[in-house]
């Protein structure tokens, strides 16, 4: 079997951790080959790092991005005949990508249209021929086995590189490899890789703590009601960070190791958590960290850890350690 090169996919600005920041440590790591969502992250990418690394662009080569295509030096992955065509007429010899469509119905060129210009585009500068699998986070779909036979079928016997595999598609084994392989949410400490050490960390600052009487309620809509005397601690963050409002009533703080239930329903700038049982009055609450994971704050909110991760708001104050 062949090296496969991993890539670094760093879209939603680096899965809302710092794009520039978490593609300069991959930098560093040995990555050279990154994957953005749209031109106008590429263009933001390639200023923080410079032009010693190859930045892929997903929705391919849209109407009005080809300046930015061409003074930044991004590859397109192309998706239609269209975009292949608009990308060859108005920058010959630019590198680009092509994908294809094996079965997801999102992006891509499905089998025909394929078969109608593989020639031409593979003549070209073509750098990568990929895909995206649809259910790769269930490994006995067998979506999975059907999207693979399905790339088979239309990119053997090329010559150009190819990928297949993201996160989920890596775990399914060495034969969903190719040549590129492209983890996204897996870097950022997130399931499907379940062995994936925590990357994010998340502590909010306690602005009041006050006494609330037996009976007497907690935020808007009067959600909760004491039914103790309690101490109750307002903490800076909100929807408008990132902490969405289906945490209301249901999700856990944490001071150190003890755990601190959310109360009432999440406003725009502030929630209320019921510190009465803690040992001491907390100045800081944590809601992720070693206790609690991206995945495990998700699931409160009937979600999946890429939307806790992408809706982090700008309002925080982050910092980097390590690599």
């Amino acid at each position: 079997m062949t090296d496969v090169e991993t890539a670094a996919v760093v879209k939603a600005d680096g899965y809302g951790l710092g794009a520039d920041k978490v593609a300069r440590a991959m930098m560093r790591a040995g990555v050279t080959k990154f994957f953005v969502a749209v031109a106008e992250e590429g263009v933001a990418l390639r200023q923080a790092l410079g032009p010693n690394v190859e930045i892929c662009v997903f929705s391919g080569h849209m109407r009005g991005d080809t300046d930015m295509i061409s003074d930044m030096m991004l590859t397109p992955m192309v998706n239609t005949v269209g975009q292949l065509t608009r990308h060859l007429e108005a920058l010959p010899g630019h590198p680009f990508g092509v994908q294809l469509d094996t079965g997801m119905n999102r992006l891509g060129m499905e089998l025909p249209e394929w078969a109608s210009v593989a020639e031409i585009a593979l003549s070209q500068n073509c750098r990568l021929v990929m895909s995206h699998l649809a259910c790769a986070d269930e490994p006995d779909h067998p979506m999975n086995r059907q999207q693979l036979d399905q790339f088979h079928l239309m990119t053997d016997g090329i010559s150009v590189p190819r990928s297949l595999a993201a996160t989920g598609g890596i775990l399914l084994g060495p034969e969903y490899h190719f040549d590129l392989t492209r983890p996204g949410i897996g870097l950022y400490g997130g399931l499907p890789f379940t062995d994936a050490q925590p990357v994010a960390y998340l502590d909010l600052p306690v602005i009041q703590v006050r006494d609330v009487e037996e009976g007497e309620t907690v935020g808007y809509g009067n959600a909760w009601t004491a039914a103790r005397p309690s101490k109750i601690a307002t903490v800076s963050g909100g929807y408008a960070d990132g902490l969405i409002r289906a945490l209301s009533g249901g999700a856990t703080l944490w001071h150190g190791a003890h755990p601190v239930p959310l109360v009432g329903r999440v406003s725009m700038d502030l929630i209320t958590a019921d510190v009465t049982d803690l040992p001491e009055l907390p100045g800081v609450l944590s809601i992720l960290g070693p206790d609690q994971t991206v995945d495990a704050l998700a699931d409160r909110a009937g979600t999946i850890g890429y939307e806790i991760l992408t809706s982090l708001g700008p309002r925080y104050q982050r910092r980097y350690s390590g690599g």
